[in-house]
């Protein structure tokens, strides 16, 4: 895999140069840049299937120059030193990131996703929500790319009604009573999904806060949704669920 690093701190690309050559396994370093309009050149010119892409660099950013390259060729991994960076707006993208100091497994698990990827058919839809979403961070209007078994599709987290479990599948039930069957556990979005909207309310079931239209009290009681749906409140959620309302 024909690889390059844009990062503007040389001691962080030869780090991870050093890491991806002793720990990742057909990688092809050809290139690094530590600038945005460095990198936009280099990677126009030597079109690589990787780039490892710091998230602030001189002259622009890495959305800047992600905008600039579209439609983009090549898989992405953001690194970044900022933990409160919207990395939501990652995850809702389905695109990898890595924080620093970059941890050998993570990298390794990014490295071979990458490899696996079909990007021709992914990256472009990835990157088109990612900054969607990182524009919307502010406005709650972000949307999450569901991750299907044809592709990806995007989905406006406010449509979103409820999830549920169909084995190591996650059934999306939307606003308009479409469905999706994203390739995900329901565990995967229980970790990305916005905590103050979204609440596992169940082991099978995780609701949208903002469609709940009645509870109704019993040893763990159920709630109806807009859409009409009843879903029993597993009793270990009750009072937290119930707290979410004081």
């Amino acid at each position: 895999m024909r690889t390059i690093i844009v990062d503007d701190e040389p001691k962080n690309v030869r780090i991870l140069n050093r890491l991806l050559t002793d720990f990742c396994i057909g990688i092809n370093i050809i290139g690094s840049a530590g600038d945005a309009n460095t990198a936009f050149e280099l990677i126009s010119k030597l079109k690589p299937d990787i780039v490892f892409l710091d998230i602030e660099i001189p002259n622009g950013n890495a959305f800047d120059l992600l905008d600039k390259l579209m439609p983009i060729s090549f898989e992405i991994i953001f690194i970044t030193a900022f933990e409160s960076y919207s990395l939501k707006a990652f995850k809702y993208s389905a695109l990898d990131y890595l924080l620093k100091p970059v941890s050998i497994v993570d990298l390794q698990n990014a490295v071979s996703k990458a490899k696996n990827n079909s990007y021709s058919k992914n990256v472009n839809l990835q990157v088109k929500s990612l900054l969607h979403n990182i524009n919307s961070a502010s406005n709650g209007k972000q949307k999450i790319a569901i991750q299907t078994l044809d592709g990806f599709e995007l989905v406006k987290e406010e449509e979103v009604i409820r999830l549920e479990a169909k084995g190591n599948y996650t059934e999306i039930i939307l606003k308009d009573k479409s469905k999706l069957l994203a390739s995900k556990s329901i565990k995967d979005f229980e970790d990305i999904l916005n905590t103050d909207v979204f609440f596992r309310i169940h082991n099978s079931h995780i609701v949208n806060l903002n469609f709940i239209k009645k509870y109704h009290k019993g040893r763990g009681g159920y709630i109806i949704l807009e859409d009409e749906t009843n879903i029993e409140v597993a009793s270990r959620r009750k009072l937290e669920f119930l707290s979410r309302f004081k």
